[in-house]
C-alpha cells in the first residue's frame, strides 16, 4: 500500500460532499479527483473519464473478479460504483493526492485497507428534513427514489462516528473552509 496519502469525502446523497470536493480541487492543484467506475448511464453534462468511467455491468464484474477495485458497491439496485486501484496509482504517479468522493460503506472499506495514510471526512447534513429539501430541489428524483435515498441516508448517518472528522454542512462556505483546514493539517501544508 505504501505511504501514499489519500482523502475520502463521504456523506449521504444531497449532503454537499461533491460541492465541497469541487471547491478543494479548484483551490489545490496538488489534489486530484479520483474518478469512480459506474454502471449507470451518464447524466446530462457528464463525461466519460472525467466524471466517471462509465462501463458495462459485465466489464464491472470482470474488474471485481480480477480484484481491480479498492472498493466497490452496488449502491442502488443494479447500479455499481467502484474505485479502481489503477486510478489511485495514476494520481500517485503524478505526485498528487487523490480525493475520493464515495459512499459510506466504500469509505469505511478504504479507510480500513489504507489505515494510517487516509483522512476520512464525513459531510453531515443539518437534518434529514433539510436533506429531503435539497434532494427535492435537484428535481432528479421520483417519489420512490427520493424515499430510497432518504432511508439510505438515515442508515448511513448511523456510521458517522467511525470517520476521522465530521463536518456539518449547514452553511456551504463554512463547511468548505472547515474541510480545507482539516485537509491542510493532514497533509502538513
Amino acid at each position: 500500500m505504501g505511504n501514499h496519502k489519500l482523502i475520502i469525502m463521504t456523506a449521504p446523497s444531497g449532503a454537499g460532499k461533491t460541492s465541497i470536493t469541487r471547491y478543494l480541487l479548484d483551490k489545490y492543484p496538488a489534489l486530484s479527483f479520483s474518478i469512480s467506475a459506474a454502471t449507470r448511464q451518464p447524466r446530462t453534462g457528464e463525461q466519460n473519464s472525467v466524471d466517471y468511467y462509465f462501463i458495462s455491468a459485465a466489464e464491472f464484474q470482470r474488474h471485481i473478479e480480477d480484484n481491480d477495485f479498492v472498493e466497490w458497491e452496488m449502491v442502488y439496485e443494479g447500479k455499481y460504483y467502484g474505485t479502481l486501484k489503477s486510478e489511485l496509482d495514476r494520481i500517485w504517479a503524478a505526485g498528487r493526492v487523490p480525493i475520493l468522493d464515495i459512499d459510506v460503506k466504500g469509505a469505511l472499506r478504504v479507510k480500513k485497507d489504507y489505515q494510517g495514510t487516509t483522512l476520512c471526512i464525513f459531510i453531515d447534513p443539518p437534518s434529514i428534513d433539510e436533506l429531503k429539501i435539497r434532494l427535492e430541489r435537484r428535481n432528479t428524483e421520483s417519489l420512490e427514489s427520493l424515499q430510497t435515498r432518504l432511508s439510505k441516508a438515515e442508515y448511513e448517518l448511523s456510521f458517522k462516528q467511525q470517520f476521522d472528522k465530521i463536518i456539518v454542512n449547514d452553511n456551504l462556505e463554512k463547511a468548505c473552509h472547515d474541510t480545507e483546514a482539516i485537509i491542510k493539517e493532514f497533509l502538513g501544508w
